[in-house]
């Protein structure tokens, strides 16, 4: 039950749209009710208690520390409360920018207490859906960050190293590139070689990435650059549930509801300000207040889903200047840069959808899967009826952490492609 904290953390459930006002106080209720159980579980002293917010000065460093190899690590310090007796640290260590530039990101390293196997552990990459895009919004700076990462018990349990990015600008001077997925890719993938550095972690070369929502997308990039940028790790399998495949429909059609408000708005600002788009070209002068407003706040208790939850309530009214961002450049473009492709068709992947959503929404999903199908991927596609947005890490954890499993311990692939391309031929 306490890792249903991590559901909170996504646009539509900070924003989910809700029948009645009745519905939306209910579901905010039972966060709070289960937010409170985590906070308690945690208290204030004692061992649990010291995944405390980390302080600003860890996350500050000047330009020549970010220079060096990627993956190496700048500074650490230890945490406590994770699950298990594992040993967890706060990391800041070194990748590379949207513009290629060197950077400094912040995250969390996990390693399971006990003797390593032999050949060594093997290594899981959590990559976290929205928390926000400015600095303050760092899950590795929050209370609960063990709690948001689903399925990390039993990944612990295994005995699997894991890592997990807050991608760059969060922790980190900001802003956050947004939904921008090669940049996400390149910090899941520094925090795997982070890990390898580690003294005493036995890490071995092997990985696997397992994301939600802006997760999802960060493990398909992942998946997508793994054998260019990465050539010494091998990554052994790709788990996203609820990915942004499709970046036009979301900025589009789904502006025109509260979760896809959030989403635009937070896309807008952080690529305005990290490729220097044209934001007055896109929102209204009179939204960019709302704008303004919703890009300082965080998405990481149930207090911020309520608080953002009125901070849109402008954009109801007048939002966009446009009626079609995505058909203006140079919008256009950096959608097309942010929407993923195919993967290697050796590459395992697992993709799981809640049949509910209504942020990404399922038919894009399966339309993506797809996509994989026809490519040559062995792609095994879950899809979870009456389960949202928010939910679907929680609910497909149990389903993504035996699949990783079953790819470290080289069982051959499942995979329901022939069943989807038949469907279609049908």
């Amino acid at each position: 039950m306490r890792r249903r904290v991590g559901d909170r953390d996504l646009p539509e459930h900070a924003v989910s749209h809700p029948s009645s006002r009745r519905g939306f106080l209910k579901a905010l209720l039972s966060a709070l009710l289960v937010f409170g159980l985590a906070a308690l579980s945690q208290g204030h002293g004692g061992p649990g208690a010291s995944n405390a917010q980390a302080g600003a000065a860890f996350y500050d460093y000047e330009p020549a520390l970010a220079d060096g190899p990627p993956g190496s690590i700048i500074r650490m310090e230890p945490m406590a409360g994770a699950p298990l007796n594992a040993h967890a640290y706060r990391v800041l260590y070194r990748s590379i920018g949207v513009h290629g530039e060197s950077i400094a990101v912040s995250g969390v390293l996990i390693v399971p207490a006990g003797r390593a196997p032999a050949g060594g552990r093997d290594i899981v990459a959590w990559a976290h859906p929205t928390t926000g895009i400015v600095s303050r919004c760092a899950p590795s700076a929050t209370r609960f960050v063990f709690q948001t990462m689903m399925g990390l018990r039993e990944l612990v349990r295994h005995g699997y190293i894991v890592v997990a990015t807050d991608y760059p600008g969060l922790g980190t001077e900001g802003p956050h590139p947004y939904l921008v997925g090669r940049s996400e890719a390149r910090a899941v993938i520094d925090a795997v070689r982070a890990a390898r550095q580690l003294a005493g972690a036995d890490a071995s070369n092997r990985y696997a990435v397992w994301g939600h929502s802006q997760g999802g997308q960060a493990a398909l990039f992942t998946g997508i650059i793994a054998g260019s940028y990465a050539p010494e790790l091998r990554l052994v399998g790709v788990a996203a549930a609820a990915p942004p495949t499709d970046l036009k429909s979301l900025l589009n059609e789904d502006a025109l509801t509260d979760g896809g408000r959030n989403v635009t708005a937070m896309t807008l600002w952080s690529w305005h300000r990290v490729y220097g788009a044209p934001i007055d070209q896109v929102i209204a002068p009179a939204a960019m207040p709302a704008v303004d407003a919703l890009a300082q706040e965080c998405i990481q208790s149930p207090y911020d889903m309520l608080r953002r939850h009125y901070t849109q309530r402008p954009l109801q009214d007048q939002f966009l200047a446009v009626p079609n961002v995505t058909a203006l450049m140079p919008w256009r473009g950096l959608l097309a840069e942010n929407i993923p492709g195919t993967l290697p068709a050796d590459l395992p992947v697992l993709v799981t959808q809640g049949g509910t959503d209504r942020l990404v929404l399922p038919q894009i999903t399966r339309a993506y899967v797809r996509r994989l199908c026809a490519a040559g991927s062995r792609v095994d596609y879950l899809e979870l009826p009456g389960v949202r947005h928010g939910f679907i890490g929680h609910h497909s954890a149990p389903q993504a952490v035996a699949w990783i499993a079953d790819r470290f311990d080289r069982v051959p692939a499942p995979s329901n492609c022939p069943a989807i391309l038949a469907r279609d031929q049908g």
